[in-house]
C-alpha cells in the first residue's frame, strides 16, 4: 500500500473539491467509471472533460439528479441500499467510486463486495471516527462526537456505520481485498503534514482508499 502524491494538474480546477481531486488523480484516462452517490455530478463531469472518462452515476436525490442531467452526466436515480445487481453486470467498469457515502449505507461490507463485482478497482472516502477530536469528546465528555466533519447529533445523523481507518483495513483483510493506495485529509479536504501521514488514524479526519480484489 502506498501513500498518494498530489497532482498539480488536477488541482488547477478550482471547482473540484480537494478530496475529489485526489480521486480524479487515481483515475486512468479513457477508463469507464461508476460513481455511487455521485451528488451533482461534478466529479464525473470533470473526469469526462479532462480525462475522456466514460462515467455513470447512481444518486438518490432528485435535485442532484437534475444537476447531473444539466451537466450531461449519465445518472440513474437509485438507492444504494438496494444493491447494484439490478443495474450492472460483472466487470462493467474499470473503477467504482463511493465518496462520503459508505458510512451512510445499511450494509457497507456487502456494498464494497458489489463495487468489486462490477469494477476492477474501488475508491472510497469516509470520515474517520478515530480522529483525535472525536476521541476527546467521547473520552472526556462521554458523548457522541460532533465535529466539523461529523456535524450531526447522534439522533439525526445520516451515518449509520461509522468506522476508523483500522476498522476499514481489517474489513479489507477479512474480504481478501488489497489496499492499493491510501491517504488522509482534514475537514477542509486538504492533505496534512508529515505527522498526519505518520499517524493517519489519529490525525486524519477523512480517509481515502483505492483497492481491488487480491488476484
Amino acid at each position: 500500500m502506498s501513500e498518494t502524491k498530489g497532482s498539480s494538474t488536477v488541482n488547477k480546477n478550482e471547482n473540484l473539491r480537494a478530496d475529489l481531486a485526489i480521486i480524479a488523480d487515481w483515475i486512468k484516462a479513457e477508463s469507464k467509471v461508476l460513481d455511487l452517490g455521485c451528488g451533482d455530478g461534478t466529479l464525473l463531469a470533470y473526469l469526462r472533460d479532462q480525462r475522456s472518462v466514460l462515467g455513470y452515476g447512481l444518486e438518490i436525490s432528485p435535485f442532484n439528479v437534475e444537476d447531473c442531467v444539466d451537466k450531461d452526466v449519465n445518472v440513474i436515480q437509485a438507492d444504494l441500499n438496494d444493491g447494484l445487481k439490478a443495474y450492472f453486470t460483472d466487470n462493467s467498469f474499470d473503477c467504482v467510486i463511493m465518496s462520503q457515502t459508505l458510512q451512510a449505507t445499511e450494509k457497507p461490507d456487502e456494498l464494497i463486495e458489489e463495487m468489486l463485482r462490477v469494477g476492477r478497482e474501488g475508491i472510497v472516502t469516509f470520515p474517520n471516527m478515530a480522529h483525535w477530536r472525536a476521541r476527546l469528546q467521547l473520552g472526556l465528555k462521554g458523548v457522541m462526537p460532533v465535529t466539523k466533519n461529523l456535524p450531526n447529533q447522534w439522533f439525526n445523523t445520516p451515518n449509520v456505520h461509522l468506522c476508523t481507518l483500522n476498522d476499514f483495513e481489517v474489513l479489507c483483510k477479512k474480504h481478501d481485498i488489497e489496499i492499493l493506495q491510501r491517504t488522509v485529509v482534514d475537514h477542509s479536504h486538504r492533505k496534512g503534514s508529515w505527522l498526519m501521514k505518520q499517524l493517519p488514524n489519529l490525525l486524519g479526519e477523512i480517509a481515502i482508499y483505492r483497492f481491488s480484489k487480491n488476484r
